[in-house]
């Protein structure tokens, strides 16, 4: 089955606690030859080494780039946000990083990112939210929805940290209702 109708340009996925596993099982299920990027934004500590890069290219061909200050987007890649910093897009072929303000107590925060993918791929965009226990994503959702983009949360039941998928699908008019198992398969399908 076909899940959207519009060329899927990016898929961003965005995650806190609980959301690791489900990202490491939908990486090993992954096609090699999707024709779009990927992207991470995951909540970590303001200290952590670039060893989530690492961890994850275990499990895929597909290549994993921690994004830097002036990342060119490519097809077929996944990309991570780095810690400690907001990622906006400059636009369809740039990628940048921002040191403002901690957003839902969080820098990465899953709404800048989400809200800047909004504003530049609007219904050629796929969200995705996971685990988590705050609230952030959730605005980000919103404004995908409103440009026209699809909305995908996790199954508050699947999740390790139920509270930010469920605050999502009591705010967020959702497109697809997703269980970790079958994630990759729907990326696949797009």
């Amino acid at each position: 089955m076909k899940i959207i109708n519009t060329k899927t340009e990016l898929v961003v996925i965005g995650g806190s606690a609980g959301s690791l596993q489900v990202i490491l099982g939908m990486l090993k299920k992954l096609k090699e030859d999707l024709n779009f990027p990927i992207v991470l934004v995951l909540h970590r500590k303001a200290y952590s080494t670039n060893i989530l890069q690492t961890l994850l290219q275990q499990f895929i061909s597909m290549e994993v780039v921690e994004i830097d200050d002036k990342t060119e987007i490519q097809n077929n890649k996944v990309y991570v946000v780095p810690a400690d910093y907001h990622m906006l897009f400059e636009n369809k072929h740039m990628m940048s990083l921002d040191f403002s303000e901690k957003m839902n107590y969080s820098r990465p925060s899953i709404d800048v990112t989400f809200k800047s993918a909004a504003e530049v791929y609007g219904e050629n965009l796929v969200g995705v939210l996971l685990s988590g226990a705050n609230a952030d994503g959730v605005e980000g959702l919103e404004l995908i929805k409103k440009n026209k983009g699809k909305v995908w949360i996790q199954e508050p039941e699947t999740a390790e940290v139920d509270y930010m998928p469920k605050h999502a699908l009591q705010k967020v008019a959702c497109d697809l209702i997703i269980k970790p198992d079958n994630l990759a398969g729907y990326i696949n399908e797009l």
